[in-house]
């Protein structure tokens, strides 16, 4: 069974997904103008995170964070140094690339899910890839297939990963039990995800930027240990993306698989995950949210994953014989600028990226539930059930073949959605241009689907029929 999961693993992630994220982002960046170089300065306007009079919608502030808490995870920290150790220094520049590319794509598929969105039973927004498959592309079935994906790998594979990784670095760390992690661990996931989705957002909206903050803190700090050796770092790293050696080693190649599917798996961009919440926010023009992701795959990839590959090649830990990847290497390098912390801070750390992951994937599995069938009392206790039972089973289990599966997964969800986003790319396209012209105009861009008769009949009635400027 390993074997068959690791050929088609292969398959998927060496050839067809890495092709298809970067063409894709590519040919995105074109036919926007190389919006993520023009427009860089505007992912940081303060109008991107003003709320519209809408009452069904969360805020922009609220959607950013929920969207950072599921692609912030334990990747960002031991995923980026499996990287660097397997495919070499140059494995960072090749996360930069697709990220770049990625940018594009973000904007494209958040500004679909906006365009498409629509209410939930408590008169609520939501949407996503499956909307915009069902509605734009009249391909129910494909929405179901893209949610069916989304419900088993967020809330179910993903669960058990990332509470694996809080079981692993509390035990190599802190020497706590698998068995007392997992206790703990399900107990406060319960607690959680039993308050709903309002429950998630309140809890990202203050521990995520405390998080990153706390993070880059630590990262200035030990960077700043070895200060003089950043200009080396960086020229190791471009010289490893392009260097003879590699090439000659076959090392190259590998490095930039490891970019790339790192830089894929961080970010999220094309995946179909982030569109599930920006579909949430109340914003007077879909674009708008567009831009929102496209800057939380900028502080996911480029900010905090650069700021791990940082601590890890400043430190020269690399260069120590025999030494372990993923926490424990981490540690190694953390360790000498605060020595008797590193194991506490490391935990930490791990436990808030995991547990954030875990509450922001559950947000994108119950969105695709509710997707297939109304959400009833009793169906979504049982769906709470199973992902606490997976929570906990993930501290106690090994699971080689879960990430086998979890990287299978991404890979169909990716395809699906890359296909989705393509096809409608034009009128989303189309929708971006339209928020730059108001802009340019001095105006703030106000969503009014009567421009796009492409769009009549497939948007559901009255959902941007209170759309208003921010307040």
């Amino acid at each position: 069974m390993n074997d068959l999961l690791d050929f088609f693993d292969t398959i998927l992630w060496s050839t067809v997904l890495i092709y298809l994220l970067l063409g894709s982002g590519i040919y995105l960046t074109f036919r926007l103008g190389f919006i993520q170089f023009r427009r860089f300065g505007h992912l940081f306007s303060p109008s991107l995170f003003k709320r519209s009079a809408d009452p069904r919608g969360t805020s922009p502030w609220r959607v950013l964070c929920l969207s950072l808490a599921s692609r912030i995870g334990t990747g960002n920290l031991t995923g980026v140094t499996i990287a660097i150790v397997l495919g070499g220094p140059g494995a960072i520049f090749w996360i930069w690339i697709i990220t770049v590319f990625s940018m594009a794509t973000a904007l494209i598929e958040n500004t679909l899910a906006q365009i498409y969105k629509g209410t939930s039973a408590r008169n609520k927004f939501r949407g996503g890839p499956a909307d915009y498959m069902e509605k734009g592309l009249g391909m129910r079935w494909m929405g179901i297939l893209f949610s069916f994906l989304m419900v088993i790998s967020c809330g179910f594979i993903f669960s058990a990963l990332q509470a694996n990784s809080i079981a692993q670095a509390s035990f190599h760390l802190l020497h706590v039990p698998a068995l007392t992690t997992a206790c703990i661990l399900s107990t406060l996931v319960a607690s959680l995800i039993f308050g709903g989705i309002r429950a998630v957002t309140w809890l990202s909206k203050w521990m995520i930027p405390l998080m990153a903050f706390s993070y880059l803190l630590l990262a200035v700090w030990v960077i700043g240990h070895h200060v003089e050796k950043l200009p080396q770092v960086f020229a190791l790293i471009f010289k490893s993306a392009f260097g003879l050696q590699e090439a000659a080693s076959g090392a190259l190649a590998y490095g930039v698989t490891q970019g790339m599917q790192r830089g894929a798996f961080a970010s999220e961009a094309g995946v179909g995950s982030s569109p599930n919440v920006a579909a949430m926010a109340a914003v007077s023009h879909p674009a708008a949210s567009g831009f929102n992701q496209m800057l939380a795959v900028f502080i996911d990839t480029v900010v905090i994953c650069t700021a791990t590959a940082l601590i890890i090649l400043t430190s020269g830990v690399l260069d120590i014989p025999g030494e372990s990847t993923g926490i424990r290497l981490l540690r190694l390098a953390i360790d000498p600028t605060i020595p008797g912390w590193s194991s506490f801070i490391l935990a930490m750390l791990v436990f808030s990226f995991a547990f954030t992951s875990i509450a922001g994937n559950y947000v994108y599995a119950e969105n695709n539930l509710s997707f297939v069938h109304s959400a009833a009392p009793a169906k979504l206790l049982i769906f709470r059930l199973l992902v606490i039972a997976m929570v906990f089973g993930g501290c106690l289990m090994q699971l080689q073949m879960l990430w086998k599966l979890a990287d299978i997964f991404m890979a169909l969800m990716a395809i699906l959605n890359l296909t989705a986003l393509l096809l409608l790319s034009g009128i989303a396209i189309k929708v971006v241009k339209d928020y730059e012209r108001q802009r340019r105009m001095g105006k703030i861009p106000v969503f009014n689907p009567d421009h796009y008769p492409e769009l009549r009949g497939q948007l559901e009635p009255g959902v941007w029929d209170k759309t208003s400027s921010p307040r």
